[in-house]
């Protein structure tokens, strides 16, 4: 796993700064070596064990380990939680659904010691990741990376939110895109970010090999995916933290 996170070294980190700077954020495409990309898209696709996030309102968000998602009271449990985030959905209030897995939380407890994950968050908290981060927002503070993996299915989504944990150190959210190459806007799971009126100001496609950096809070939702958009809307996606 020598290539699974290497950055492109000839990115254009001065004009992908300036751009940050101006807007609070900003879509670094190729981002990695062409090979580390792949290599990274092949292990969320064929060796990531998918359990589901959802969330209803103000209650704290449910999430199923894989293995949950797989017996009778686990699928029961997750369809009610599914029904009441769309009801809160319906009324506008937030809600979510969509395929994660938890590399922070597994690592911490040891699911697959050594494995691929493991090796992704210790270069996501490497100098080299971290350096980038820093050089392109500005924010020397930026100390640490979080990460889940996640994957917006069919009929997924992420409704509108600001990312308001401050007290929590988060700076700087990112998602690092590796969706199938041909993802199609028909197929939604776009980054989208709203002003005040609930208007799109900006829109990141889900494109592959892409780091959407964005400083948080501010409002802005992942559009929902249809029920016709083939599978493979992939990221690695977290909050850069200064505590």
């Amino acid at each position: 796993m020598k290539t699974l996170f290497q950055l492109n070294p000839v990115l254009d980190v001065a004009a992908f700064s300036a751009r940050f700077a101006a807007t609070g954020r900003v879509q670094l495409r190729d981002v990695l070596t062409a090979e580390s990309a792949r290599e990274l898209q092949l292990v969320l696709a064929q060796g990531t064990p998918w359990g589901m996030a959802v969330g209803a309102g103000e209650a704290k968000p449910s999430n199923f380990h894989a293995a949950q998602t797989r017996t009778p009271e686990g699928q029961q449990a997750l369809q009610q939680a599914a029904q009441s985030a769309e009801q809160h959905s319906a009324r506008g209030e937030y809600g979510f659904r969509f395929a994660h897995y938890p590399i922070l939380e597994a690592v911490q407890e040891g699911w697959a010691p050594g494995g691929a994950h493991e090796v992704l968050i210790e270069h996501l908290n490497a100098p080299a990741f971290l350096d980038l981060a820093r050089a392109v927002t500005g924010i020397d503070r930026l100390l640490k990376a979080d990460a889940q993996a996640t994957l917006f299915a069919p009929n997924h989504y992420l409704g509108r939110h600001i990312d308001s944990h401050v007290a929590e150190g988060w700076e700087v959210a990112y998602v690092l895109n590796l969706a199938r190459q041909d993802w199609h806007p028909d197929w939604g799971g776009y980054l989208l970010f709203l002003d005040e009126d609930g208007d799109v100001v900006e829109g990141f496609r889900p494109r592959f090999n892409t780091l959407n950096l964005f400083r948080v809070p501010q409002p802005h939702l992942v559009s929902y995916v249809p029920p016709f958009a083939p599978i493979g809307r992939l990221a690695v996606t977290g909050w850069l933290r200064s505590r």
